[in-house]
């Protein structure tokens, strides 16, 4: 069937060495899809009208452009599954586990977001250096104050990036300019999701800031803007550090952490939760059973000392993993590094841990996220017939990632040097719905 053509989106051609992964390689062998010269049609509708060989495609579609990208690696756009808004500025601040990190650092940045101007600016940063480290798709973690959501989402739309998002909200152990009531809660995240759910690519989670921070009137108040629009998405944390598990077994006596939001309706196949590092078993099997979502964010996990990510654990049970960034605690926006510091952390756990292979870490930081972020549907992989969001991966001159590249015996090895060694300066071309959203060295 065909689509009519979007704005800004110009059919054509990418050529170069390219790859993604259609089936899960944790469950299917040989699930990475990958040609040395391969190439992508892009329709005017942004949609991938075909994908293979560049030879094949090139002879299929005659009438469109080529915009050869030959040197440089074509990938599905990047899916971060659990990063802050109002976090970017704290990146880098060392040595502070994660509740002194909170006091100290985070709390008092994120009261500067009631100011609408500051938070503008900062959303419009945050936005376009997501677009510049290869992200296409985020589940953000908001601010605070509605304010700041309107100005974000305001650029959210602006920004072409595919975007869910929310209200936090907090009523206790916050400084008090981050407190909000139940009522007020339920007023403004009501409000900014019938308005923001759904524009262009934007879509609306309910962010509950973690149990730790939140009473049960105000969970109450989360489950009841979910009940009554069961299409939103939910994020929160979970089971970060074993401080922050025993402060909320002393806030609600008799029930693990799962299960206070459980309680409230909030565990869900839309919920993302952040880390889930030191869960029990019997928390394991009740986020399979509900389908919801882990965002692994390892390098926060290890910059603030929370711990290690049983990753075989959470996949033996049946739980879907993906990959955040969780800027600020995470230390910076590129999912490639995180999958490298992922990659450690399993290698570190031993026989305990999962081994990540490049397919696996591609999966991870693409498909999985998509699938955790319900947009599975649209985006992830470069089937035809999928949204064009892609990214073009290019070592800068005289870089370590130049010299080493040329000499990967295959795509997959060269996927590993990706991992390794790319980051912001690598990503030469991020497009979303084939419209191009980044491009090194253009403003």
């Amino acid at each position: 069937m065909s689509r009519s053509p979007e704005p800004g989106v110009t059919p054509r051609i990418l050529r170069g060495a390219l790859a993604h992964t259609p089936h899960d390689p944790f469950r299917h062998d040989g699930a990475l899809e990958s040609w040395h010269d391969g190439a992508v049609a892009i329709g005017a509708d942004g949609r991938i009208l075909d994908l293979g060989s560049a030879a094949d495609v090139c002879e299929r579609h005659p009438e469109l452009p080529v915009q050869d990208e030959r040197g440089g690696i074509i990938l599905p756009g990047l899916v971060d599954a659990h990063v802050h808004y109002p976090q970017l500025p704290v990146v880098g601040a060392m040595g502070r586990t994660l509740l002194e990190w909170l006091e100290a650092c985070t709390f008092p940045h994120e009261v500067r977001f009631a100011r609408a101007d500051f938070a503008r600016e900062q959303a419009k940063s945050f936005l376009r250096l997501l677009a510049a480290n290869g992200t296409t798709s985020a589940m953000v973690f908001g601010a605070h104050y509605a304010v700041a959501m309107e100005a974000f989402f305001v650029e959210a739309l602006a920004s072409r990036l595919r975007i869910t998002s929310g209200l936090v909200v907090s009523d206790v152990l916050v400084p008090d300019a981050l407190v909000t009531s139940p009522e007020i809660a339920y007023e403004e995240s009501g409000l900014l999701a019938r308005r923001w759910h759904g524009v262009g690519r934007l879509r609306y989670a309910v962010t509950p800031r973690f149990a730790l921070s939140c009473s049960d009137e105000l969970l109450a108040a989360c489950g009841a803007v979910l009940r009554d629009a069961p299409h939103l998405s939910c994020t929160t944390h979970l089971n970060e550090t074993r401080d922050e598990i025993e402060v909320v077994r002393g806030r609600f006596p008799g029930e693990d952490y799962l299960g206070v939001y459980e309680r409230h309706g909030l565990v869900g196949p839309g919920t993302v939760f952040a880390h889930d590092l030191h869960p029990t078993e019997s928390e394991l099997a009740r986020l399979a059973r509900a389908g919801a979502s882990v965002a692994h964010c390892a390098s926060s996990n290890q910059f603030i000392g929370s711990g290690l990510f049983p990753m075989r654990r959470h996949l033996e049970a049946g739980v879907h993993v993906a990959l955040g960034s969780d800027v600020g605690g995470g230390t910076g926006l590129s999912l490639l590094k995180e999958g490298l510091v992922a990659y450690g952390g399993q290698m570190l756990l031993g026989a305990a841990g999962e081994p990540l292979t490049p397919a696996r870490l591609l999966w991870l930081a693409t498909a999985a996220g998509a699938r955790a972020l319900g947009r599975d549907d649209e985006v992830g992989d470069l089937t035809p017939g999928r949204a064009a969001d892609l990214i073009v991966v290019r070592p800068p001159a005289g870089s370590t990632l130049a010299e080493v590249l040329p000499f990967a015996a295959s795509l997959e090895e060269a996927l590993g040097q990706l991992f390794t060694l790319a980051r912001e300066d690598a990503i030469l071309e991020t497009v979303v719905g084939g419209e191009r959203v980044h491009r090194r060295g253009s403003l």
